[in-house]
């Protein structure tokens, strides 16, 4: 039997805050009115940042935020990265922080991965003193949108831990194809 992918109720909560903080008063609601009955029953009810919930209803909201407050562009998931990093490495996940090793933060990919998905797995492979590649496997779901999030995440990430100018290019997609996803990551300090 396989098991449903999840996500951690940390993930949900950062797209409320985000959704909150950038778009208003009124935005969550405005936001949910747009999902199904069972997912704004979910959504409206108490988020335990260690809760898991079912990706899919994170897909429909991440769908909805692209429609109704994105206006269509998707890129607005690189900011809700941000905040999610943010909001659990200033918090409860402050221990995976390295200031001034980036290198270091990067190698606990594993581990962090498994504090916000049930199945699949991250991997980091240095490829320089200031580069290497991060690669998902195994996902039993996965979204570009999704994709775009890990992206924000790790770019705020990494500047918390003191990196300078960081490029994060996703080489490789599931959402569009590909076997992984993968992203090609540099920074200088």
């Amino acid at each position: 039997m396989q098991t449903q992918m999840q996500v951690r109720g940390s993930v949900l909560r950062a797209r409320k805050l985000f959704t909150e903080e950038h778009f208003g008063g009124g935005a969550w609601d405005r936001l949910l009115d747009t999902l199904p009955e069972s997912d704004r029953t979910v959504l409206r009810g108490i988020l335990l940042p260690a809760g898991w919930f079912p990706f899919e209803i994170s897909e429909r909201l991440d769908r909805a935020i692209v429609d109704v407050l994105g206006k269509g562009d998707p890129k607005v998931f690189e900011d809700i990265g941000r905040k999610s990093a943010r909001e659990n490495l200033s918090g409860i996940h402050k221990t995976f922080l390295a200031a001034g090793n980036p290198q270091a933060f990067l190698a606990q990919a594993k581990t962090i991965y498994k504090f916000y998905y049930n199945t699949g797995t991250r991997e980091y492979v240095s490829t320089g003193p200031q580069s290497g590649v991060l690669t998902t496997v195994d996902a039993e779901t996965f979204s570009v949108v999704d994709c775009l999030t890990v992206v924000g995440w790790h770019k705020e990430a990494l500047e918390m831990c003191g990196a300078k100018n960081v490029r994060i290019s996703e080489t490789k997609c599931r959402g569009k194809g590909d076997p992984v996803c993968e992203y090609e990551v540099r920074w200088t300090l």
